[in-house]
């Protein structure tokens, strides 16, 4: 009998004692918890084991599982099951020469033998039959013999293959006709056991570092996960160079105001004390010999039940690291998206980057004015200025002050996101003695929800006063932090980053990390404050110095935030009627008061969300962007506008490209899904000894019945003569169509997803090369309608809830554990980016097309397919696909350089900046689809490209 955790193995046994053929197919891990094996498991594993020739151990006395036997009738036992534990260690492979006998095995008393020896000992009988048959009777299955053939070319494996115990088989008799056309060639799961390649690491997985403090028994340990060390070590000096690049162009145009600088310096400090104090632990070791355990009552413990560790410690204590030490105030674990780097330096470090490569950018246009405020090619009217203000700025002026706000808002959001990690840990250690904390949980939060968001509201509220008493204090002294931000900006921008926060994180359950959550807060700042300087201006433009944006207050910028701001504005508006929605359709009809009425409500509640979908986008986000474009109206511009390109076609054209694209892709991938879900390999034993592959069907028409030779039901008349069907046209066609989908294999999820990203360089590049003022405004419309397609998936809104959902969920992988589904927002978000920031360059604006379509899709294919260096151990990132990541990239500048699509460059500059994205792509556990596109378009506006 096999005991112990192995790794999930399927295993097919047959029942003839003169073959012995296995396919071995690692079957999904389940995630709920393992069953005891009941009885029938045991007797069906026994009487599989004698049919191999192994005696099976007799039970102990006592024992309730009876004897099993065998049954002569079967001809082929499929012994198919899933062990739920985790995987064994295969080190031990050496020989015992005990008997093979049925004695009875006496009580054990004290520790009994452990799952390892057990399972070591049935191994070896088995191994021992084997080597009693005879030559002929030791013949193997093709598979198997040309497996053990190539074993023997190769060497020795380094991994034995370990075979598995199951918990709760099941046993079914296979049809020896069945399948009988099939090739026999067909490559077997069994394959997947052959020898992999050596991995070699360059850094270790952990940094662990102790200091023992002189005169004490105290130890200062520093212990960091190599990644997430590194990450933050290139983020920080990113930030200083960017800081260092800042100061010398107010050198340039003589600016005296260096208060950013400042700032920058601080927050580099900050981050440095929290990256130490995340990792840093102090520890006092002791003497097992001078203490002794104790029972609660004081008294001590008997030598027996003394614990273990005290006799493996020597006294000294074992360092650990610090998984996810950083919480948002009132967060659980199981709220953030697991990960072993939390991304608290993503988060810290990233929007100041960002903000100062846009401070950076608009200061150089003004020491070189004839580059222009946009990039050629830009056809869009002139940004608007205002005249009747109080003091008159050009666009520039007003843009380079905006941008300093903004960097104030970055270091206001780190010190914010600092706060809030500190006190939680604070506020957490004050419950660390509780024991009973469910998992994922924290001892310090409430399980109420409501009690949650009365607490976090509080703290919210409470920190701001403090940053307004702290801001009054830095101006009392005159120290240059925050000085271009007022107190309103202050407490808005707090009260509005905060509760992003929040909201984020309990509608994206369990989707985000720490590092994501900051950065998608700062960008729902940045749009937020941008639409309320909008709307102040138009207010009150009398008493507004400038229009205070980020970016040129165009037309494309109104649109865009009506789009994006007015789609998730809808769904707030608009949330009752989407949390009835969901909870009608997951409600089971038995719970529900009025069962039968469940397709009429929730018909009702959809037709309620499209109709008030309407109203609101027609109606008050309408309004709001034909107030902002000068009272004209915004179907009428935007319907002109398209036909004011280079060519009255370039823009419809364009439409109709990108139409053309996305039907197809869509159409093509329903189809591919259809048939996965349709066709599953099913493994069918044709001859004795041979194991292959078949595709069957889970559910067959009629139609598909009769491809695979199975008779159909020929019409009766009505004197009772059966006449013969011929199909017709049609169903020849959808024959002929499912018998070549059994032959054409299906893709993988990570083939599916890099899929998407050659279809983005496929659709975004032409845009942007010929267009990329439109491209600006067709992405603020797609991310518009991703927000409303996740508004239906998510809420379940009839009717096209559940095709979306099934269409979503064939394309998710381990970073979309959450309830919301984020990939192709940040897909979308890391293309559209670098268009969207507006950088000083035309190749900044391929930024985002070419990191995520051609270097990350070609870095994941080469590290997949020669990867053999990896950078950390642990890690899947290889140094080969960093290198393809680097090569791909240059390539393609250089490409674009050739064809005329982009302006001379420096190349030495940008091969140096996308080394340092290849590095971070292969440092970084965040989502690399939002993060390298941003850094990429930060440092190559720092070192001037």
């Amino acid at each position: 009998m096999i005991f112990g955790p192995v790794s999930c193995i399927e295993v097919h046994i047959t029942a003839n004692p003169t073959c012995l053929s296995g396919q071995f197919a690692k079957l999904s891990r389940s995630t709920s918890s393992p069953s005891p094996p009941s009885v029938h498991t045991s007797a069906r594993a026994d009487s599989a084991r004698r049919q191999l020739g192994v005696r099976p151990l007799k039970r102990r006395v006592g024992s309730s599982e009876p004897s099993a036997t065998v049954r002569n009738n079967v001809s082929h036992v499929d012994l198919s099951s899933t062990y739920h534990a985790g995987s064994s260690s295969n080190d031990s492979d050496t020989d015992n020469s005990s008997d093979d006998t049925d004695r009875e095995v006496p009580p054990v008393r004290g520790r009994r033998p452990s799952f390892k020896s057990s399972r070591q000992d049935v191994m070896e009988n088995v191994r021992r039959k084997r080597r009693q048959q005879s030559p002929p009777l030791r013949t193997l299955s093709p598979i198997l013999a040309d497996y053990m053939g190539e074993q023997s070319q190769n060497g020795p494996s380094p991994h034995r293959i370990s075979f598995t115990r199951s918990r709760s088989p099941h046993m079914r008799a296979s049809n020896s006709t069945q399948g009988a056309n099939v090739q026999p060639n067909v490559a077997a799961s069994f394959l997947r056991h052959k020898v992999h390649a050596t991995f070699y690491h360059l850094f270790p997985a952990a940094i662990i570092v102790q200091f023992a403090i002189p005169f004490s028994a105290t130890t200062l340990t520093f212990s960091a996960n190599s990644r997430g060390l590194a990450e933050s070590f290139l983020l920080l000096s990113s930030l200083f160079l960017a800081n260092q690049q800042l100061a010398r162009a107010h050198k340039l145009i003589d600016m005296s105001d260096c208060s950013q600088l400042l700032e920058i310096d601080v927050d580099i400090i900050i981050c440095i004390a929290y990256i130490v104090w995340a990792h840093t632990s102090l520890s006092k070791s002791t003497n097992p010999a001078s203490v002794s355990p104790k029972k609660d009552d004081g008294r001590p413990l008997s030598p027996r039940t003394e614990p273990r560790e005290g006799k493996r410690n020597s006294g000294t204590s074992i360092p650990l690291l610090k998984l996810h030490p950083g919480f948002v105030w009132m967060s659980v674990p199981k709220n953030f998206r697991p990960c072993l780097d939390d991304g608290a330096s993503t988060g810290l470090l990233m929007p100041p980057l960002i903000a100062v490569a846009f401070l950076l950018s608009a200061v150089r246009k003004v020491a070189s004015p004839e580059s222009g405020l946009l990039p050629p090619g830009w056809l869009i009217e002139a940004p608007r200025v205002l005249t009747t203000g109080r003091s008159s700025l050009s666009a520039l002026e007003a843009l380079i002050l905006s941008r300093r706000t903004l960097v104030d808002y970055a270091v206001l959001c780190s010190f914010v996101l600092v706060v809030q990690i500190l006190a939680s840990s604070w506020y957490e250690a004050r419950y660390r003695r509780r024991r009973s904390v469910p998992e994922g949980e924290r001892g310090s939060v409430p399980r109420s929800e409501m009690r949650r968001t009365w607490l976090y509201s509080a703290f919210a509220l409470v920190f701001t006063l403090i940053l307004l008493v702290i801001r009054f204090f830095l101006a009392q002294y005159h120290i240059a932090i925050w000085q271009n931000v007022s107190y309103s900006e202050i407490m808005l921008g707090s009260v509005f980053y905060q509760f992003s926060l929040y909201i984020a994180l309990r509608m994206a359950h369990g989707g985000f990390t720490l590092g994501e959550l900051a950065l998608v807060g700062f960008g729902g700042l940045s749009i937020g404050t941008e639409l309320l300087a909008l709307t102040r201006t138009k207010i009150w433009p009398k008493t507004t110095p400038f229009i205070k944006t980020y970016r040129l207050p165009n037309p494309l910028l109104i649109f865009q935030i009506a789009l994006i701001g007015g789609s998730l504005l809808t769904g707030f508006l608009l949330s009752p009627l989407l949390f009835l929605s969901r909870h009608i359709a997951q409600r089971p009809v038995r719970r529900l008061r009025f069962p039968q009425e469940k397709p009429k409500h929730r018909r009702a509640l959809a037709a309620g969300f499209y109709f008030g979908t309407v109203v609101i986008v027609a109606g008050l986000i309408g309004s709001w962007t034909w107030w902002n474009l000068g009272r004209r109206d915004p179907w009428l511009w935007a319907i002109l506008w398209i036909l004011e390109g280079k060519k009255k076609w370039t823009r419809p054209l364009l439409l109709a490209y990108w139409a053309l694209l996305g039907s197809i892709s869509v159409a093509g991938w329903n189809r591919q899904l259809s048939r996965s879900r349709k066709y599953r390999p099913r493994t069918t034993s044709v001859h004795p000894g041979e194991n292959v592959i078949q595709v069957v069907p889970v559910s067959a028409t009629q139609s598909q019945k009769a491809t695979e030779g199975v008779p159909l039901a020929s019409p009766t008349g009505a004197l009772g003569l059966t006449f013969p069907q011929l199909p017709n046209g049609t169903q020849v066609a959808t024959d002929l169509l499912d018998a070549a989908d059994k032959h054409v294999p299906t893709l993988g999820v990570n083939a599916r997803r890099k899929f998407f990203h050659g279809l983005a360089v496929a659709m975004f590049l032409p845009g942007v090369a010929v267009d990329p003022a439109f491209t600006h405004l067709s992405f603020s419309a797609a991310f518009a309608l991703f927000i409303f397609a996740e508004y239906v998936r998510y809420f379940a809104v009839y009717p096209f809830g559940a095709a979306v959902h099934l269409f979503m969920n064939e394309f998710l992988d381990q970073k979309d554990s959450g309830t919301a589904i984020l990939s192709h927002f940040y897909l979308l978000m890391g293309c559209a980016g670098a268009v969207w920031l507006e950088g000083p360059s035309q190749l900044d604006q391929y930024t985002g097309i070419l990191a995520l379509g051609v270097g990350d899709a070609m870095a994941s294919i080469i590290g997949k397919r020669i990867g053999r260096y990896r950078w950390f151990a642990g890690s899947p990132k290889t140094v080969e696909g960093s290198l393809a990541f680097v090569f791909s990239l240059v390539l393609c500048a250089c490409c674009l350089r050739l064809f005329g699509l982009v302006d001379d460059f420096s190349m030495s500059r940008y091969a140096a900046v996308v080394t340092l994205v290849s590095v971070l792509e292969g440092f970084t556990d965040q989502n690399d689809n939002l993060t390298l596109p941003l850094y990429m378009w930060s440092m190559l506006v720092v070192v001037d490209v």
